[in-house]
């Protein structure tokens, strides 16, 4: 099988390729400490070695999950969660899915839904409302059962499904994917005899889809997990200390996108010409702003929907500020087939397109894009995949995992903590009066 491939010709054409092959040496050393666990943050590095790991029995176990709930013939599937706990799992099934899978219904897989990713309260209760009319089964994800997006948005829905189904079968309807000891959710899975799988301690969300955090729901959608796990596989294989920096993409990558950052490109976006793409980027924000946005340092990550977003953002991205570089997500080849009819009025003046694929049409607003922005001063990054499927999405997660890892050890950070993500919710608690937050109540009041 193809790899992904790697171009930063437009990238050296800015900086040159002796900054980012001055960083091989450290590169290829944050790549073993990676996966030696010598580096910061070497209690969270489960993932590293995690699709090589996946057995049989693993894979197996959620299929036949999977299998069970579908035969109650459902309609919809809920994920609860927030983060990494459903933002893995919703770049892959939207990159994969009809792009009206919704409105067109009947394919045998339940459509996946997802709640506890805001607190928003129309969204909580037209969801409901949609519940009572349809046939449904749901995952709640969370490592404390205490995160309070999805604890609450659980809480609502564990009381709807129960009163809808009776407890006894509701239980069977439920699965709970959270610690494997302890915890709220640990806890109450195993009063009511939920169905489980365990979020491994040594995984942080933002790293967790090749867990069942996003397994089971690819699953549910009915996507080849095995084919999705076997792209993560080969790409690790790829990726791994042994793989020398000049064939080693992730490495490459890495180097690349600090070498920008150090000749003050300090956003980078990530840009895609396919509308299915759109969630993967989110994805790949937390990935990167969570695991190197720390200590005043940072590559800002950004994304566009192209050709879409050139009618909003393109005319900053080329002529505003020059401190931003664009990593191109590119799909050689698309799933159908359509072309461009002949029209023999001709007012639209397109005659000059027929026969073309509409892809053709696609790939030159893509090329004519990059080069714009080059002369525009923006360096751009190239990735590409062969076809856009499970294998190559394992592959690209798990390229952009890797590279993850050793960028924010070369920036100087612990890729994978966020205690910043924990100052809101300090505030959000004194806010409401929780138990325990009394000084801190009195101080933030006292600023208002």
């Amino acid at each position: 099988m193809e790899k992904i491939k790697l171009n930063l010709d437009k990238t050296y054409s800015f900086i040159g390729e002796k900054p980012v092959i001055n960083k091989k040496d450290e590169a290829e050393k944050s790549n073993v400490a990676l996966t030696e666990k010598t580096g910061k943050g070497n209690d969270f590095l489960g993932w590293v070695e995690l699709p090589s790991s996946i057995g049989e029995n693993e894979l197996s176990e959620v299929e036949s999950t999977v299998a069970k709930l579908k035969a109650k013939k459902l309609d919809l599937f809920i994920v609860i969660g927030i983060g990494g706990s459903y933002l893995g799992a919703k770049a892959v099934i939207d990159a994969l899915s009809d792009n009206f899978a919704a409105l067109k219904g009947n394919s045998g897989n339940p459509l996946v839904l997802f709640a506890g990713q805001n607190i928003g309260e129309d969204y909580l209760y037209e969801l409901r409302e949609l519940l009572k009319v349809k046939e449904y089964a749901l995952a709640v994800i969370s490592k404390s059962g205490t995160t309070t997006e999805p604890a609450i948005a659980f809480r609502l829905l564990k009381q709807d499904i129960e009163e809808k189904y009776g407890k006894t079968e509701a239980k069977d309807r439920i699965i709970a994917i959270t610690d494997e000891k302890k915890g709220a959710l640990r806890t109450l899975a195993t009063i009511e005899g939920y169905k489980t799988f365990v979020i491994p301690d040594n995984i942080g969300g933002r790293y967790s889809v090749l867990t069942p955090v996003g397994l089971v729901a690819i699953a549910a959608a009915g996507f080849d997990i095995r084919a999705m796990v076997k792209g993560a596989q080969d790409m690790e294989a790829a990726t791994a200390p042994n793989v020398p920096f000049e064939e080693n993409l992730a490495a490459q990558y890495a180097a690349a996108r600090n070498a920008l950052y150090e000749n003050n490109k300090k956003v980078e976006i990530l840009v895609n010409f396919n509308p299915k793409l759109h969630f993967f980027a989110e994805w790949w924000k937390q990935l990167y702003g969570e695991s190197e946005g720390k200590k005043g340092k940072g590559i800002f990550p950004a994304s566009v929907d192209f050709t879409s977003d050139l009618h909003s953002m393109g005319q900053y991205i080329q002529e505003g500020e020059r401190h931003l570089f664009e990593t191109v997500i590119s799909v050689k080849s698309p799933d159908r087939e359509l072309c461009v009819p002949k029209d023999d009025a001709n007012l639209d003046k397109l005659n000059f397109l027929a026969g073309k694929r509409i892809d053709e049409v696609n790939k030159m607003a893509e090329l004519g894009t990059m080069l714009a922005h080059v002369d525009g001063g923006v360096p751009n990054i190239k990735i590409e995949l062969p076809l856009l499927n499970e294998y190559y999405i394992g592959q690209l997660i798990y390229f952009f995992e890797k590279a993850c890892g050793i960028s924010g050890y070369l920036l100087g950070v612990n890729p994978f903590d966020q205690p910043g993500v924990e100052a809101y919710k300090k505030n959000m608690f004194a806010l409401l009066d929780k138990p325990g937050f009394e000084e801190e109540s009195k101080k933030i009041k006292s600023r208002l």
